[in-house]
């Protein structure tokens, strides 16, 4: 059966999740409100050491002004953007300590400059950095409930930095109730809040124990609805947010935990109504960073239309055929013009939309969209692949389906798809015209006109298609 393909995306999907995974991600994210002259400065001048690590925290501690005090811990925040500032910070006894004192005063420009302070570790690439901030996660999430939006951004930035490079830093804060508070976040009305939300939580997901021990805590609560809710299309739609919290759906989704709740949440009639609403934009020359959304929505749908919950509850009806088809489409072309590192992802959930439903199949015939499809074949040999796999997953519905394929430009295209030296764009070619053959037998009558035997011969000595090909020469041959 062709369509079950949510563990096993195409080579070029499994490349693309890996660099959005390394380059958007696990990469972390910095929050800095520096002057320009501190931003030009760098850090070259503000590698400190132990004398004056000390120094800036005693005045901060002990000092007799606030100005002073905040001074002290802005001079320490510039320096502990350097990672030789940072290690000497986490190696000096008492350090950690003392900030996180500060980070709990009752004055708050001091507790933020602390929290930046921490922000600039957390952003570390050193694992012992991140370990080191152990003692003051506790105290981030419990800010989380705080009034002030800036603040609270900052602390979800710096948490969810911390959450993605230390197992230490989930464990504790797991028992916590880190899950609990971000659902209670997702309720602010600040968007800078909501998308740092997004992201920390995107950290938690991608974790290697979120399966068994944070999805389904996630699932308990109510972060899905009020995700599903950011990403209904509309005026209000942010664009920033909604890229956050499509990614965390998509890796709720491929955990596979429960993804039956999605479904009855309505996951597939909002997701199609977005991926609508992306089509528009992208006729409307909308595309900047279009892509960043445009693909885990794209995963999200393939990935759901594979779950058995999908026919309980009707969710093929819920993706209204020719409209998802057309607008499935319109960003095909798209990506061929700017992005074809995308269309493995289109075509993937082509793939799945047709794989066992005649009615998506019926619209892509209705729509004349098998010329606009071929069209793609030269693109790749992972594009060639899944444009043939489509193919198959309309003519096998039968004669009907099979009539509107051929004649046409099909037979000549297969017949180009033999020349290529990728077995599987071979074997696929293979199946496709095995149907064809069966279905329509004046097809295997104008195969042979066309030369296709000495085009079948070139594999004959194939191990992984001879069979397959002499297969196919007995059906055009004999029927």
């Amino acid at each position: 059966m062709r369509g079950g393909r949510a563990t096993a995306p195409p080579a070029g999907a499994r490349a693309l999740r890996k660099a959005r995974r390394e380059q958007q991600l696990v990469s972390k994210r910095l929050l800095r409100d520096d002057t320009p002259e501190e931003a030009e400065s760098g850090c070259v001048d503000l590698i400190l050491g132990e004398a004056e690590i000390q120094q800036f925290l005693w005045s901060a501690q002990r000092g007799t002004e606030e100005k002073e005090r905040e001074g002290a811990l802005a001079s320490l925040r510039r320096g502990l953007q350097c990672p030789e500032t940072q290690q000497t910070f986490i190696r000096l006894e008492g350090s950690m300590r003392t900030l996180v004192g500060l980070l709990t005063s009752n004055q708050a420009l001091l507790q933020l400059e602390a929290a930046r302070c921490l922000h600039e570790l957390s952003h570390s690439e050193q694992s012992a950095v991140a370990e080191a901030c152990l003692p003051a996660t506790s105290y981030l999430l419990t800010y989380l409930s705080g009034h002030s939006s800036d603040f609270i951004e900052l602390c979800l930035y710096t948490l969810g930095n911390l959450i993605v490079e230390s197992e230490a830093v989930r464990s504790k804060l797991l028992p916590q109730g880190i899950v609990p508070a971000l659902a209670a976040c997702i309720q602010s009305p600040h968007q800078t809040v909501l998308e740092a939300l997004g992201y920390a939580l995107s950290q938690l997901l991608q974790a290697k124990e979120a399966p068994e021990k944070i999805i389904p805590s996630v699932l308990g609560s109510t972060l899905p609805q009020h995700m599903l809710q950011l990403l209904q299309p509309g005026p209000k739609l942010n664009p920033g947010v909604a890229v956050e919290f499509a990614w965390c759906l998509h890796y709720i989704i491929c955990s596979q935990v429960n993804n039956a709740l999605l479904i009855t949440h309505g996951a597939l009639s909002t997701l199609g109504l977005l991926l609508l609403d992306l089509a528009g934009a992208v006729q409307r020359s909308e595309d900047a960073g279009l892509e960043l959304l445009v693909c885990p929505v794209l995963r999200c749908l393939s990935n759901l239309l594979t779950e058995p919950a999908v026919d309980a509850v009707g969710g093929q009806m819920e993706l209204r055929d020719e409209r998802i088809v057309a607008s499935l489409f319109i960003l095909l072309q798209f990506f061929l013009q700017k992005q074809p590192s995308l269309l493995p992802e289109g075509l993937w959930l082509l793939n799945n939309l047709t794989a066992n439903s005649p009615s998506f199949c019926t619209s892509l015939l209705s729509l004349d969209l098998i010329e606009p499809l071929l069209q793609l074949l030269p693109v790749s040999n992972v594009v060639s692949v899944l444009v043939l796999t489509v193919l198959c997953n309309v003519a096998e519905k039968g004669p009907a389906y099979c009539w509107h394929l051929w004649p046409g430009p099909l037979l000549s295209s297969l017949l180009d798809t033999l020349a290529f030296s990728d077995t599987e764009v071979v074997g696929q070619t293979l199946e496709l015209l095995q149907l064809l053959f069966l279905y329509r037998p004046e097809t295997a009558q104008a195969f042979l006109q066309q030369s296709g035997l000495q085009a079948l011969k070139r594999h004959e000595e194939e191990a992984q298609l001879q069979d397959r090909v002499h297969a196919l020469q007995q059906t055009a041959l004999h029927g």
